[in-house]
C-alpha cells in the first residue's frame, strides 16, 4: 500500500507545473483523475503526446467537455466526491463552470482547491498570461542565470515549473493534514511567479543583509570564498563539438585546495603568492582558472572526476542527456530510469524516471502508463459517482463525456 492510497485528486491541470504537482501524488498512491477534453487534447495536452505522457502516469484519464451542461454536472459531482481539486487555469475558470471553490464546499466542506495560476489571486498583475520563460524573466531567474557583460541567457527549460509542482504537492500535503486536525478543507492560492523569485533567495538575502545587489556572475559565487569554482574542459570523446566533455570542481577550503594541488603533481604556480589564501584565489580566479583548464585539458572527465573525488575534491562530469540515461553507474544502481508497466497505445515501450523517494514501510514502485483520452470514463464515473456503464455510454454518445 502506497503512502497517498484513498485520497482523491480531481485534476484539470495542463501543460507541466500542475501534471508534474499531481504526478508525484500519484506516484505516491493518490487517485488522481485527470481531466480533459477532446477539444482541449491537442499539442503538449495530447495524450499521443511524449510531453503529456511523461507528466501523466498513474492517473486515471476522465474526458469531459465543459461546454456541455451535463459536464458541468458531472464534474460539480466528482468535486464534491473530492478531497482535492487543482487547477493551473487563469483565474476564474472552474466558477465560470460552477465548480468553483465557494460552490463546492458549501456541500463538501473538506475539500481542498489548489489553484496554480502564474501570478496568484490579485494584484496588479494577476491576469498576465505566463509560461516558464517569462516567469523566469519576472522572478529574476533569467538575469542571474549568465555571465557578467553578457546579457541574459535564461535556463533553457522548464525549471520554475518544476518548483511550482513541488510547492503545489507540498500545499496539498499540508492542507491534507490542517484538514485531519480541524475536520474543515480550505482553498489555497499558490503563485508560480513567487516559488521563481524565492529560488534566488541567496541572492536576495545578500542585499537584505550585505546591501550588495545581485547580477550575473557565471560559475563564480560572490558570497563565498570559494576558488576554483568553475567547469572545466578535459580531453574531447571525438572531433565533434558535441563529444566536448567538462568537469566541475570547487575548492571551499585550505584543505581541498591542497588535495587539488598534490592531485596535479603540485605544479610550481600553484605555490604562487597570488593563490596562497582562498581570498587571493578568489581575487586572481581568472588566472587560476586559465592554470587549472590547462591540466585539465588533457585528461579524461570521468577518470578525474574518480581521482579528485578519491582525494576529498568536489568533482563531477557535466553529463549529458545519454550519460544519465544510459551510462550513470549511480541512477543505474537505484534502477532510477525503467520502463512503463505496460506499452503505450500510441508510442510503444515508454519509460519512467522514478519518485526520487524511497519509502521503506510503503514502497511507491508502480509506475502505470498514462491513459488515453476518456480511457477511464467508466471505471472512473462508477468508483466515484456509483453510474453503471450504460449511463456513461449514453453520455459519452451525447458528447458531454468526450
Amino acid at each position: 500500500m502506497r503512502p497517498l492510497e484513498g485520497i482523491r485528486i480531481l485534476d484539470f491541470t495542463h501543460v507541466l507545473a500542475g501534471p508534474f504537482c499531481t504526478r508525484l501524488l500519484a506516484d505516491m498512491g493518490a487517485d488522481v483523475v485527470k481531466v480533459n477534453s477532446a477539444k482541449r487534447a491537442a499539442a503538449n495536452n495530447a495524450p499521443s503526446s511524449p510531453y503529456y505522457a511523461i507528466w501523466n502516469r498513474n492517473k486515471r484519464a476522465l474526458a469531459l467537455d465543459m461546454s456541455h451542461d451535463r459536464a458541468n454536472d458531472v464534474a460539480r459531482s466528482l468535486a464534491n466526491q473530492a478531497d482535492v481539486v487543482i487547477d493551473n487555469f487563469s483565474l476564474g475558470v472552474l466558477d465560470r463552470w460552477g465548480i468553483g471553490y465557494e460552490e463546492v464546499s458549501a456541500s463538501n466542506d473538506q475539500v481542498i482547491y489548489v489553484q496554480m495560476s502564474g501570478m496568484g489571486g490579485g494584484g496588479p498583475w494577476s491576469d498576465f498570461v505566463t509560461y516558464a520563460p517569462t516567469i523566469h524573466a519576472l522572478a529574476g531567474l533569467t538575469y542571474m542565470t549568465g555571465v557578467p557583460d553578457g546579457g541574459p541567457i535564461g535556463l533553457g527549460f522548464s525549471y520554475n515549473d518544476h518548483q511550482a509542482g513541488l510547492h503545489g504537492a507540498v500545499a496539498i500535503l499540508s492542507a491534507i493534514e490542517a484538514r485531519r486536525q480541524t475536520g474543515k478543507g480550505q482553498q489555497v492560492d499558490l503563485a508560480q511567479f513567487e516559488v521563481g523569485t524565492a529560488m534566488i533567495g541567496v541572492s536576495l538575502l545578500d542585499y537584505f543583509v550585505n546591501g550588495r545587489e545581485a547580477h550575473p556572475c557565471g560559475n563564480r559565487v560572490p558570497y563565498d570564498k570559494f576558488a576554483p569554482h568553475g567547469c572545466f574542459l578535459c580531453r574531447p570523446d571525438g572531433d565533434d563539438i558535441l563529444e566536448e566533455r567538462w568537469l566541475a570542481i570547487v575548492c571551499r577550503d585550505e584543505g581541498e585546495w591542497n588535495a587539488l594541488c598534490s592531485v596535479m603533481g603540485d605544479p610550481e604556480w600553484c605555490r604562487a603568492d597570488s593563490f596562497s589564501t582562498a581570498e587571493l584565489r578568489c581575487e586572481n580566479a581568472e588566472a587560476l582558472d586559465r592554470y587549472v583548464n590547462e591540466w585539465t585539458s588533457e585528461m579524461d572527465a570521468n577518470e578525474l572526476m574518480y581521482t579528485l573525488q578519491e582525494a576529498g575534491v568536489p568533482a563531477g562530469v557535466v553529463q549529458t542527456g545519454i550519460d544519465l540515461a544510459e551510462t550513470d553507474p549511480q541512477l543505474k544502481s537505484h534502477e532510477f530510469i525503467r520502463f512503463m508497466d505496460e506499452p503505450h497505445p500510441g508510442l510503444g515501450e515508454t519509460f519512467a524516471d522514478r519518485l526520487p523517494i524511497y519509502f521503506e514501510k510503503t514502497p511507491c514502485d508502480t509506475y502505470k502508463r498514462s491513459r488515453m483520452l476518456g480511457e477511464d470514463n467508466v471505471s472512473v464515473l462508477a468508483d466515484w459517482l456509483g453510474m453503471s456503464e450504460e449511463e456513461v455510454r449514453t453520455g459519452e454518445e451525447a458528447g458531454y463525456l468526450t
